[in-house]
């Protein structure tokens, strides 16, 4: 748990200690109740789990489907107004700030991969959608209010909408 609040620390520099996260941060407060829908979602008692994600989307504005699958360390910046979608998959060490959703497009069910799979220590900026089944390579960047249709190979950066990499 320790390298988890470090790893926020090291990433935001207005964090100064491990209460003042656990309190004042609903992103770490909407990650920590993810985890705790997904394992009942995974025992196959959906309904609690959606339930409880549904009181952390009316308290918190935070969307996340507990089928989703986070890896360790999600940091979610600020928060409000992100979405994260059943078919989702993200890897370690992902920060993602306000208002950024990672949906489908089109109709689908949890069992259709129809979400973004974000690999590990990508940055997604504010505002930011992406969209479908693509995947975000590892240490990519995602610029704010970007619109992301395709893939975005690792360590590249992806800005506007339609986004575009830069070289």
């Amino acid at each position: 748990m320790k390298e988890y609040f470090d790893s926020i620390k090291r990433r935001d520099p207005a964090a100064r200690t491990i209460l003042q996260i656990i309190f004042l941060y609903p992103g770490v407060q909407a990650v920590f109740w993810y985890r705790m829908a997904h394992y009942i979602y995974n025992h196959n008692f959906k309904f609690i789990a959606e339930f409880m994600m549904f009181m952390v989307r009316c308290c918190l504005n935070i969307e996340i489907h507990p089928a989703a699958q986070i890896g360790k360390r999600l940091f979610i910046d600020h928060g409000t107004g992100v979405v994260i979608g059943a078919t989702s998959i993200i890897g370690d060490d992902v920060t993602i700030y306000h208002g950024v959703t990672l949906g489908g497009i089109g109709r689908g069910s949890v069992t259709n991969k129809r979400h973004p799979t974000v690999e590990d220590q990508v940055t997604i900026g504010a505002g930011a959608k992406v969209l479908g089944n693509i995947t975000l390579g590892k240490g990519c960047i995602i610029g704010a209010n970007a619109v992301v249709l395709k893939d975005v190979p690792p360590n590249k950066t992806s800005v506007g909408v339609p986004s575009t990499i830069k070289k």
